[in-house]
């Protein structure tokens, strides 16, 4: 559930601000933290250094939604997830708040002063919220995830082990069990691929290892839905893409597949498709519905700008727009906000959302 802030968003001037503000802010903040030779980002060398000033630019990244949209939610789930990957490497949580303090105070002092109090207040207050919340405290996202078959810890297993033979066994076996492609992507493959990440987090696998469990995972599901009846064509087309700059699009695949075996004709773009080109698609392509993937809070911005954008190049003929991604099942609320008709947390309930979106187009 989104928990407004009580805090008042940027003004635009002060948006404008944050970001001419950006580079300068990490700047200064890496060279304090630098200035203590006994720190721990200088036990590291050059690689610490660039650690850092990747640190504070991924703090900024997911400040920036907090101070357009007014919630704080986002912040502090992320600011969860960050304590426990700097704990895994011995990094205590003190450091990050220390790194957020001192990026408020700079930024406040490029602002006026109105939106500089805005940010320091803002600030205050998710680090209140975090320090006051147990870090392993569900997220709505841990939530909303598919109910894991007992099938999927062996999974995740194989997928660690990069023994493609057993995870193509366990993927099989599911499909014949009589289970439906979509059930088998949520239920055997989702839950396993959403606790790689989580170890990854805690420094329990490599980055390779997340990579090669994807690549397996999409590989399997490429293979299962060449092998899936599909239904009749139902005559209906939609659009599919991750906003700019969201690369993790293995999500979005399975509504592809999802809404492919339930006859629709869909054009999927895959990840990171910049805005404009997405504008000019949708115009060409001429699809009865849209659905985008919101994988983190920093991408709620490019919704943003996309839906306004659609709305002043097709006016009343642009077509619903469904929103679906971690950051949407962390903060659904804000869909009405950003100017999408609905969202859903995971492919099967998109099927179901968009022909219950083309019936109220219909009945207009």
């Amino acid at each position: 559930m989104i928990n407004l802030s009580p805090t008042t968003a940027l003004t635009p001037a002060g948006v404008q601000q944050f970001h001419a503000s950006r580079a300068d802010a990490i700047r200064h903040v890496a060279e304090k933290f630098q200035a203590d030779p006994a720190g721990i980002y200088a036990r590291y060398g050059e690689r610490g250094r660039e650690a850092c000033r990747e640190d504070l630019g991924y703090h900024l990244e997911f400040l920036r939604p907090v101070l357009e949209f007014g919630i704080i939610e986002p912040m502090v789930d992320y600011l969860r997830w960050l304590a426990n990957v700097l704990s895994s490497r011995g990094i205590p949580s003190e450091h990050l708040l220390l790194s957020l303090d001192w990026l408020g105070d700079f930024l406040a002092t490029k602002m006026e002063h109105a939106d500089g109090q805005t940010v320091l207040a803002t600030i205050a207050c998710v680090t209140a919220r975090f320090t006051a919340t147990e870090h392993n405290e569900l997220t709505d996202h841990d939530r909303m995830m598919p109910l894991a078959w007992a099938e999927s810890a062996a999974f995740e297993s194989a997928l660690l082990a990069g023994d493609r033979h057993r995870a193509r066994s366990l993927f099989e076996g599911s499909l014949d069990e009589g289970h439906s492609l979509v059930d088998v992507e949520l239920h055997l493959i989702q839950p396993a691929l959403y606790a790689i990440g989580k170890k990854w987090q805690t420094n329990q696998v490599t980055v390779a290892q997340e990579h090669l469990a994807t690549a397996i995972s999409q590989s399997l599901m490429m293979q299962g839905l060449v092998q899936a009846p599909v239904f009749a064509s139902n005559g209906k087309k939609i659009l599919l893409a991750c906003v700019e700059s969201n690369h993790h699009a293995l999500g979005l695949q399975m509504v592809a597949d999802a809404f492919q075996l339930a006859g629709w004709e869909v054009q999927y773009l895959g990840p990171n498709m910049p805005t404009a080109a997405l504008v000019q698609q949708v115009q060409s392509y001429a699809p009865h519905l849209i659905g985008l993937s919101v994988a983190f809070p920093q991408h709620l911005k490019a919704i943003k700008e996309i839906v306004p954008k659609l709305d002043l190049a097709m006016g009343l003929e642009r077509p619903p727009v469904l929103l679906g991604g971690r950051a949407i099942n962390q903060f659904n609320r804000l869909a009405d906000q950003l100017g999408a008709n609905a969202w859903s947390p995971d492919a099967g309930s998109a099927v179901i959302q968009g022909a219950r979106l083309l019936v109220q187009r219909g009945a207009q």
